[in-house]
């Protein structure tokens, strides 16, 4: 028999089982504590918590099933000659608590399928936000890789993305202040204003206030993303940083942050921010991620990633780094995330010619008058 034909009936779930060996094992103390108690039935009326325990747990029909159960050794406890309409009365008390708790099962079943629902939707919406990036970006080697946290945890508003335009490769990394579909909304807002400036401003301070207006706009007054911006043309690397983790670059065995020359607020706040300047040489690797990974721990000690990057990231295609990375963190925290997790890592492959000259090292500072 097909059991997806019939409305309420699925596969019992684990917490279904749970549920109905639950409520069974309460039925079966209670019947022993009656007979042990004498011949007479006193604690018929407590069968009707058996409904109730499963309804916690299990789906309608387990519930209808515990109940079922409970009203009929009720009805065998009622065959004694002692047994009195107080006790019929206790058994109808039975039935209507299994009406109630099935009631009550339905509407948890209900409301938990809309949340998977949502849940679902968030989670598509979010795949749509975050296009596949890589594995080639001008003529680096590029790979991105979301990590999501336990199914308890909310949709995150993790962003990134890696574009080939005239002024070289840029590159966009972000975290949204919050959870959810509205988180996922202003990933999509800045990512689409990232779309559009990446190819038409020259200047990253321009580039900066840009985004920050596009957030301004979007957001209320305790709303905020955190970003780092990469810049790489003719082997300079250039990172603007607005709140966000520093990335980290990867040298012949050295790890190295790529912290901001001055801390600077996130967007949406008016962010000042200064440049960080690098020279790459060929094989360098840059990973570029989110606080998720910075807020990871084990008990009270966090991911060792300043320690570990190089054993991770250092050896294979960026690929099979971030594969890596993603295996050890997962066996660090047990595989419990608190929060979701989005990571870039880039291989610098050599110098290619911009198609427009390249600027001078940029020293300047950035606000909104940009």
């Amino acid at each position: 028999m097909n059991t997806r034909s019939w409305p309420g009936v699925r596969r019992l779930s684990p917490d279904s089982r749970a549920g109905i060996g639950a409520a069974l094992v309460l039925l079966g103390v209670i019947s022993a504590v009656d007979i042990a108690d004498g011949p007479e039935p006193h604690f018929i009326g407590l069968y009707a918590a058996a409904p109730f325990l499963a309804a916690a747990f299990a789906g309608w029909l387990p519930v209808v099933f515990v109940g079922a159960v409970a009203t009929i050794v009720g009805v065998l406890f009622a065959m004694h000659p002692s047994f009195n309409e107080a006790g019929a009365v206790n058994i109808i008390g039975v039935m209507v608590a299994t009406a109630i708790a099935t009631g009550a099962a339905t509407l948890r079943e209900r409301q938990a399928e809309r949340v998977s629902e949502l849940s679902r939707l968030a989670r598509v919406a979010q795949a749509a936000v975050l296009a596949p990036i890589g594995p080639q970006v001008g003529v680096h080697a590029v790979a991105g890789r979301y990590i999501s946290a336990t199914e308890a945890a909310d949709i995150g508003g993790d962003l990134y993305e890696a574009l080939d335009t005239s002024y070289g490769v840029r590159m966009i990394i972000g975290d949204v202040r919050g959870k959810g579909l509205d988180a996922v909304r202003l990933a999509s807002i800045v990512l689409g204003s990232y779309r559009h400036v990446a190819y038409e401003r020259a200047d990253l301070g321009a580039f900066v206030a840009d985004l920050d207006r596009a957030v301004s706009r979007s957001v209320g007054d305790e709303d905020f993303v955190t970003v780092a911006i990469a810049e790489e043309r003719g082997g300079t690397l250039t990172i603007v940083n607005c709140g966000h983790p520093a990335p980290l670059l990867l040298r012949r065995g050295d790890v190295i942050p790529l912290t901001p020359p001055a801390s600077a607020p996130p967007l949406g706040f008016m962010p000042a921010v200064k440049a960080r300047v690098e020279r790459l040489e060929p094989g360098d690797r840059i990973l570029f991620y989110t606080d998720g990974l910075a807020e990871a721990r084990r008990d009270k000690d966090f991911f060792p990633i300043g320690e570990r990057a190089w054993g991770l990231l250092g050896h294979g295609t960026v690929a099979d780094g971030l594969a890596s990375l993603e295996s050890a963190l997962t066996e660090w925290v047990g595989g419990n995330l608190d929060d979701d997790i989005a990571l870039v890592l880039i291989e610098y492959a050599g110098t290619k010619a911009p198609q427009t000259p390249a600027a001078a090292v940029p020293t300047w500072e950035v606000g909104t008058d940009a």
